[in-house]
């Protein structure tokens, strides 16, 4: 009922940005926080950034003061700039948007499938 797809992954070499995009499809009826999540090989999944829908943001120290999370409500988007990248950056990036799909429903933590980056040295 309610898709996440991710873009703007990829390759990029150290000290490179990457926009990473990802929009909030199917039966909506508001969204609530959304957010980046990020999970390198070996290591547990971390939050990256989220912002509410008042537009509160918050990030995690690692990328703090080098990474912008912004959200369009018209388009159901949430995007995050990355800058000054760097190998420790390397993970899969997963979208997370916390969904009311109903006026009468409680609102619920959905994911996307996730976009590779991997940061060259």
């Amino acid at each position: 009922q309610v898709q996440l797809v991710e873009s703007g992954g990829g390759l990029v070499q150290a000290g490179g940005s990457l926009r990473l995009s990802c929009v909030v499809s199917g039966t909506i009826f508001s969204i609530n926080a959304m957010g980046w999540y990020r999970q390198a090989p070996g290591k547990q999944r971390e939050l990256v950034a989220f912002i509410t829908s008042g537009g509160s943001t918050n990030y995690a120290d690692s990328v703090k003061g080098r990474s912008t999370i912004s959200r369009d409500h018209a388009k159901n988007a949430v995007y995050l700039q990355m800058n000054s990248l760097t190998p420790e950056d390397t993970a899969v990036y997963y979208c997370n948007a916390v969904v009311r799909i109903m006026i009468v429903t409680t609102p619920k933590d959905y994911w996307g499938k996730g976009t590779l980056v991997t940061v060259s040295s």
